[in-house]
This record gives structure tokens, sequence and C-alpha cells, in this order.
């Protein structure tokens, strides 16, 4: 009877689990105080973008997470241009790793606002359980849209949901 009920149990989880990271259409952005590379507070509740926003989290170790935002770098300008769109990239490398964001960010030249996670607050907050996990927040702070992992293409996905809202 043990088994039966802790199997049970687990189901259970596992279906809330899988209804929350599929309903994501009306939950909104929490609240978490976390930091800027400047060491700033931001409240990620109100992070204050007028248009829509893209919360990717990454980590310094993880090449897919790496090659997505890599591949929207390229084409970012455009689309904020098109649609006045705003990339926030989370970091969730941990006390141990987080001094190697700086210096790959500045390799890399990004110009997306950079936020540290590195005690994994956001991260647990936002339901992400693996990197790369992007998001796609309206102007009223609502989640619309969630992508997890990377495979090349689906950048294009997500600027199609990003046109959706509209633009500028």
């Amino acid at each position: 009877m043990k088994l039966s009920i802790t199997t049970l149990f687990c189901l259970l989880i596992g279906f809330c689990f899988s209804q929350k990271e599929h309903s994501t259409d009306s939950k909104k952005l929490p609240s978490v105080e976390i930091k800027n590379l400047k060491g700033k507070s931001v409240n990620t509740a109100a992070m204050g973008f007028d248009g829509p926003v893209i919360i990717s989290f990454w980590a310094t170790w993880c090449s897919p997470c790496k090659k997505e935002l890599n591949a929207i770098h390229d084409i970012y300008p455009d689309w904020q241009d098109e649609t006045g769109v705003t990339l926030v990239a989370v970091s969730i490398d941990d006390e141990k790793t987080k001094a190697r964001v700086s210096p790959y960010i500045n390799a890399k030249a990004w110009d997306f606002e950079i936020l540290l996670d590195p005690n994994g607050d956001f991260k647990r907050a936002m339901g992400v359980n693996n990197v790369p996990h992007t998001f796609l927040v309206d102007s009223d702070g609502n989640i619309v849209y969630s992508h997890n992992n990377y495979a090349p293409g689906d950048e294009d996905e997500l600027y199609e949901q990003v046109l959706k809202l509209g633009s500028k």
C-alpha cells in the first residue's frame, strides 16, 4: 500500500508541475530581489519595461544557453527596432562560477540586461528546472510564452511570439 500511495503522490506532483509549465497565459511575473552586474538590487516584477520582455535563464557552463543567446544577439537590434522588445539574460551561475559571467559577456559584447541569480531564488519562483529556459512577458507582467532547451531556429519561434504581442 505504501508503494502505491508514493507512486500516486509522485504522479500528482508531476501532473501539477506539468500543468504549471503549460499554463503560462495567466501567470504573473513573480516579485524576487536579485542583482545586476553592478550589484544593484532589481525587483523582477518591477523591471519597468514598456514593451515585451524576453527573460532567458542561462549559465556560463551551459552550451545550449550560450548558443541561444549568441543567436539572439546577432538579430536583437532588429528585434528592438521592430518591436521594442527587451531581453533580460538571467545567469543562474552559483557563487563558484558567477565570476565567469562578466568576462564572458564582455567577450561576446552582449548588450542585453544581465541579472545574477546565484541562489536560484528567481529560477525557483519561475519554475525553471533546467537551462536554457526562456519566457516572454507582456507589458502587463503576464508570462505569455515559455520555451525550454534550445535548437537552432528556436529564436525564430520566439520572434513570432514577440510579434503576436504587437509592435512598438
